[in-house]
């Protein structure tokens, strides 16, 4: 008898072991539940380097095209090398002129893409220019579009007696001594050969006093990726749609009389109105 109840306690250890472990698992597996939320912008993924380049903006505009003259081509290692060297290429790049303080911050801003949204406020004034089809860069004169070099001294002939286009707070403007002069927009990737080719003869004129060279962001296929932003608040208001019967009757007697006691409770510079109603009636 004695292995017998040693053998039923044994095996009524084990089941509640059991019980309690397999209790343990799904607490641990319902409280491992979790709702993630993603936050996308209605706009494409912006290159980085563009990004850098409108940090380096903030900065000063020396800095801006200082910068701009180190990553002319630098484009073309995006094709070759993975996004983290690619990452890392760029604050290689930016910390010629930088320091390590101003380098944390750049990775902070590239963390949250706080510059994304300028990068596509360019896009969309170049948009209602419309571009060219066809074209990876293009320059705009006095109203006049081209997506050909050659074609600049042509249209810069008679482009004072068109109308001077508008510049906005945010444009980069190549340094230059002289204000008065006929406006080259050029709308172009940075980093990109199509934008090294115009920005080689633009810079030129604009060191000779000939032109005021105005650079605006440009990307001709904008990437398939999403924009994802982060260091915004999500909220998910969850409702339930399940219907439940209460006793209306009650609700109203505990509202009335809720009423009642604060209508007594008012007091008005000392004088209790509901005292007073009492003694008078």
């Amino acid at each position: 008898m004695a292995p017998a109840k040693a053998t039923n306690a044994v095996r009524l250890l084990l089941g509640s072991t059991a019980l309690w472990l397999s209790q343990l698992g799904a607490e641990t597996v319902s409280a491992s539940k979790a709702v993630t939320a993603h936050l996308a912008a209605k706009w494409p993924e912006t290159p980085l380097l563009l990004e850098a380049s409108e940090f380096m903006a903030e900065e000063s505009n020396e800095k801006f095209w200082q910068f701009l003259e180190t990553v002319q081509e630098l484009a073309i290692y995006k094709q070759t090398e993975s996004d983290y060297s690619y990452y890392n290429l760029i604050l290689k790049k930016a910390g010629q002129f930088l320091d390590n303080l101003h380098i944390n911050l750049l990775k902070f801003a590239f963390s949250i893409r706080a510059y994304s949204p300028a990068i596509q406020m360019f896009q969309q004034i170049a948009a209602d220019e419309p571009p060219p089809d066809g074209c990876n860069a293009f320059v705009v004169i006095h109203k006049k579009h081209t997506c050909k070099i050659n074609e600049i001294k042509k249209l810069l002939k008679k482009a004072t007696s068109r109308t001077r286009p508008y510049l906005f707070k945010g444009d980069h403007k190549f340094p230059t001594n002289k204000e008065n002069l006929p406006v080259v927009i050029l709308y172009a990737e940075m980093g990109t050969r199509a934008f090294s080719a115009f920005h080689k003869v633009l810079s030129e004129k604009a060191q000779n006093g000939e032109i005021l060279y105005v650079l605006r962001h440009y990307i001709q296929k904008p990437s398939s990726r999403k924009m994802y932003l982060s260091g915004y608040g999500v909220e998910l208001a969850i409702k339930s749609t399940e219907y439940k019967a209460l006793d209306d009757t009650q609700v109203k007697t505990v509202t009335n009389t809720t009423v009642e006691d604060e209508t007594e409770a008012n007091e008005v510079q000392g004088f209790l109105f509901g005292k007073l109603n009492l003694l008078v009636y």
